[in-house]
């Protein structure tokens, strides 16, 4: 059942309604997919993508304003299509009965856990990562057999008006629907079997609340400051390297860039050195397509009074390209280093989702440790070392959604790994087997043997003797 998509902002929310009650009720007419239905829609999503990978390029880059192509099938197209793949390939070890141990007291007895599909599983997108943000938790939530509906972010309308073409050609609402233009505020208060959410934490607090109103469970990817650690030991130029690389991919805006930077005393100047040449070399310009634009005017304008912010509370403010510190035309700000922050300063206080890169100098360890500490518990975490103690030492004392040693932000593009936030940075996680846990019941079924050494009123000394017996065996587990 493929359903026309209505004008107005009233239609688009009876729209969503309608489109829920039909995945709903097709859940409980067929609960449970098998095997061989999960695994032809994964098929038939990586066609989608490998059919329309330059449509979908366009599609992003018109929402950006200018988005590299190269970007977007790296780090979107790329990922997609290798969880989908990584997906199919464990899926049908993922769906197996887990057979459990079983208390010596029920003898003969039988434990299992069975993952079944919760139901009907929303998925709310940033603009940022629109297609892997939506893909990445779509694959989980299928190939845990649920019926799925997404909604994308307001800026991303092109690539999302797209996706719902391409995706209701050849798939059923019933079973995906892509819902362009339906308010998160009307999305939200549906009664899911489950909700992902990628945003903000102030949004992630609303959302949660919402859902809380069905008992909702839900997914937060929060994002926050992630911190970056390089240790004296680590080699100043590789780090650099690998460090603006995942800066400026999307032009910083990512909910696991390199937020703020650790440098030890006396390297400061040397690593912006290091740093002009690696940008320049990859940037010659802010015309160049391979830099991605600003999402929008606002968060333009935002970034330009976070840089001039910092200005005025006498940071350093580090060009690393020759020309303009931002176009206006373009949306474009050039990369940036700040020297001589503090926690006054709003770049130092909110998470930044741009090409803004602050420099904190350090001398011992546990001043790092004890600033990261002080604050709200980061999506992501680096650290450049290539020392054990050094490295364990900051894992030990430290909490953060996830963590990349000696690079930044590739941990998330891992299919065996879990990819979540903790704390202020979000809850849950999904990517391969804990995706398909997050979105599945891990039904615990237990059977009885034919035999049963069942305890029952009126109790006396019987119930005496086998409770002192439990006390006393304690191979009785």
């Amino acid at each position: 059942m493929n359903i026309p998509l209505p004008v107005d902002a009233d239609n688009k929310k009876k729209l969503a309604l309608k489109i829920f009650d039909s995945q709903r009720a097709a859940f409980l007419k067929k609960p449970q997919l098998s095997y061989h239905e999960r695994v032809a829609v994964l098929n038939i999503i990586e066609k989608i993508l490998l059919e329309n990978d330059d449509e979908i390029c366009k599609a992003i880059s018109n929402d950006f304003g200018n988005r590299s192509h190269h970007e977007t099938k790296i780090l979107e197209i790329a990922p997609s299509l290798m969880g989908l793949r990584y997906t199919r390939k464990k899926l049908k070890q993922w769906m197996k009965p887990q057979n459990r141990h079983v208390s010596r007291v029920f003898f003969g007895a039988d434990n299992r856990v069975i993952p079944q599909g919760k139901g009907v599983v929303g998925i709310v997108t940033p603009w940022n990562y629109p297609l892997f943000l939506a893909l990445s938790p779509l694959t989980s939530a299928i190939a845990a057999g649920n019926r799925v509906m997404i909604k994308q972010a307001t800026s991303s309308q092109t690539l999302s008006r797209l996706l719902q073409k391409r995706f209701s050609e050849k798939i059923s609402e019933e079973l995906i629907a892509i819902l362009p233009g339906v308010p998160a505020s009307d999305f939200s208060t549906l009664p899911f079997d489950h909700l992902v959410f990628t945003g903000s934490p102030e949004v992630g607090k609303t959302i949660m609340k919402t859902a809380s109103e069905n008992l909702v469970p839900v997914t937060l990817e929060l994002g926050g400051k992630s911190p970056t650690i390089i240790a004296d030991d680590f080699d100043l130029e590789k780090a650099v390297e690998r460090i603006m690389f995942a800066k400026l991919i999307n032009s910083g805006q990512t909910c696991i860039a390199p937020d703020y930077l650790f440098v030890p005393q006396g390297k400061e100047d040397r690593f912006i050195e290091i740093a002009k040449k690696v940008v320049t070399k990859r940037y010659a310009d802010l015309k160049t397509k391979d830099y991605t634009a600003i999402i929008d005017q606002r968060a333009f304008k935002r970034l330009l009074d976070t840089l001039e912010d910092a200005r005025e509370k006498k940071a350093d403010v580090v060009n690393l390209l020759p020309g303009p510190q931002a176009d206006d035309d373009l949306n474009k700000i050039s990369p940036t280093i700040l020297k001589s922050v503090n926690e006054e300063m709003v770049v130092m206080q909110r998470e930044i989702f741009g090409p803004l890169l602050p420099m904190v100098t350090y001398q011992s360890l546990d001043e790092v440790i004890d600033y990261i500490n002080r604050h709200e518990r980061p999506l992501a975490l680096y650290i450049f070392s290539n020392k054990k103690k050094t490295i364990d030492k900051v894992l030990d004392n430290t909490r953060s959604g996830g963590v990349s040693i000696n690079d930044c932000a590739l941990h998330a593009a891992q299919h065996d790994i879990p990819f979540g936030g903790t704390g202020n940075s979000g809850m849950g996680a999904y990517h391969g087997y804990e995706g398909f846990a997050e979105f599945s019941k891990l039904r615990p079924v237990f059977k009885q043997a034919r035999m049963n050494l069942a305890i029952t009123p009126p109790y006396g000394k019987t119930f005496n003797r086998i409770y002192n017996l439990v006390k006393k065996m304690k191979w009785l587990s």
